[in-house]
């Protein structure tokens, strides 16, 4: 067999927004557990209530606004 002759066709390379897009949320709902972490007068601030932060740290990763996951 000559090698000179043998030719290989690139494989393309497999795309990571999948892997991407799954830290992304995973980093997401870490962020919204630490709402859970803020005082009334913090939370105040960025306009939201105890209930609206609980409702929000209890979303699933994968609940995510799209414009989360661009």
């Amino acid at each position: 067999m000559n090698l000179t002759h043998v030719t290989l066709s690139p494989r393309p390379l497999p795309r990571p927004e999948p892997l991407r897009s799954l830290l992304r949320a995973m980093l997401m709902k870490a962020s919204r557990r630490r709402l859970l972490d803020l005082d009334d007068h913090l939370l105040r601030d960025v306009g939201i209530t105890q209930a609206e932060a609980r409702h929000e740290a209890e979303r699933s990763c994968w609940n995510a606004p799209a414009h989360w996951l661009r």
